[in-house]
């Protein structure tokens, strides 16, 4: 027969289920805030994962504090040196996400053309097309 105790065991363990499936998705939204913070930074996400470091009181944006999950990350930037960084995740809504000192690309630019200044000023119609 069924008793209280038997009862209370299956709801904590129900409960802790729940809890384990709501932390898959917010580490699911963690991943995506993070892979898109790195695509806007021009850096690599490296193994396409976050990885739960701590469970922590953090000061959100208003400075009050809360529970939190810190999630750790590797990038690199240049595909030879490996570089951490963290999220940290408020419930569903992403808080801070730091990196770690890290070398930046230099932006690529356009070659030079050089354009021989009698050449430009005899023809007035390109320089209005390029203005």
């Amino acid at each position: 027969m069924i008793d209280l105790f038997d009862v209370f065991l299956v709801m904590l363990f129900a409960s802790v289920l729940a809890w384990l499936w709501h932390g898959h998705g917010i580490r699911e939204r963690a991943l995506l805030a993070v892979k898109q913070h790195c695509g806007k930074l021009d850096v690599e996400l490296l193994d396409g994962n976050v990885a739960l470091q701590k469970l922590a009181l953090r000061a959100d944006a208003r400075g009050h504090k809360r529970l939190a999950r810190v999630y750790g990350f590797e990038f690199t930037v240049t595909g030879e040196q490996r570089h951490s960084g963290s999220i940290v995740m408020f419930g569903r809504h992403p808080g801070r996400i730091e990196l770690a000192p890290h070398p930046f690309r230099e932006p690529e630019r356009e070659s030079a053309q050089v354009i021989e200044l009698d050449r430009w000023r005899s023809r007035p119609d390109e320089r209005q097309r390029n203005e």
